[in-house]
Formats: structure tokens, C-alpha cells, sequence
């Protein structure tokens, strides 16, 4: 894929993933206050606990998609393929936008479905794109003949 295509889906899906992380925090935030403002407990556990235990999670989720956003973003301004540890980053975020996916059909419906798949296309095709990290050109002459011994 050239330069044409996937400079503008790596923007793309940095800004889908800025705004999801913004959107994550939210929606923790939410629950917790929702959590601190009641009376009941689960299992015996305090609804402050619960509260700070949803800020954490929502603040660490957050913090995620915000990595992975900006090595997306780094990707798109360096028209480079991202390193080891970005490409894993990414991928385990992959994975977790699948699987999310899969759980929001059932609990959420098809449109959260939809969106979650399509945050998932952008970062796999990003990481299609472009392919793998290689700092020297690739040599087509040699590419058919056999190493020497």
C-alpha cells in the first residue's frame, strides 16, 4: 500500500483512538460517581472502593488508547513502520477492540459492534500497511538466488 493510503488511516485511527480514551474516561467517570452515590454493597465491598477501583480502570484504559493513538500518530509523521514494542502494543489492542466487539453485540447491540470493528479495521490496516520495519531498501536482484556457502 503507498503513501497515499496509509499516512491518512494511521491519522485517522490515532484521532479514533484520542477520542475513544476521552470517551473511556467518561464513561468511567460516570459509573463511578453513579457507584459512589449509592447506598448498597457488592459482596460486602465499600462503594468507595468500587468508585476508585472504576477511576483507576478508567484512567489506565484511558492512558492505553492514548499510547496507542500517539504511535499510530508517530507511525503516520514518520511514513515509517512502528518498532517491536509499538507493533505489540498495537496488536494487543487489536485483539482487545476484537474482543470487546464480539462482547458488545449482546450487551450494547450491532452499532456498538460496528464501531468497535471499525476502530479494529484501522489499526490492523494500519499495521498492514506498513508491513514491517525495514531501514535498508530491498534488494529485487538477489532475491531469487541462493545464498553463497
Amino acid at each position: 500500500m503507498n503513501t497515499v493510503v496509509r499516512r491518512p488511516v494511521a491519522f485517522v485511527a490515532a484521532i479514533v483512538l484520542f477520542v475513544e480514551a476521552v470517551g473511556i474516561v467518561l464513561i468511567n467517570g460516570i459509573l463511578a460517581t453513579v457507584v459512589r452515590n449509592q447506598d448498597m454493597s457488592l459482596a460486602g465491598m465499600d462503594p468507595t472502593v468500587m468508585s476508585n477501583g472504576t477511576w483507576a480502570m478508567g484512567g489506565v484504559f484511558g492512558l492505553y488508547l492514548l499510547l496507542c493513538g500517539l504511535l499510530l500518530l508517530l507511525a503516520g509523521i514518520r511514513d515509517r513502520a512502528p518498532g517491536r514494542f509499538a507493533r505489540i502494543v498495537l496488536i494487543i489492542c487489536a485483539v482487545v477492540h476484537a474482543v470487546l466487539g464480539a462482547l458488545t453485540v449482546g450487551l450494547v447491540g450491532w452499532a456498538a459492534f460496528a464501531s468497535m470493528m471499525v476502530v479494529l479495521g484501522l489499526i490492523v490496516l494500519t499495521l498492514v500497511a506498513y508491513g514491517t520495519r525495514s531501514d535498508e531498501p530491498a534488494d529485487d536482484a538477489g532475491a531469487g538466488a541462493p545464498a553463497p556457502v
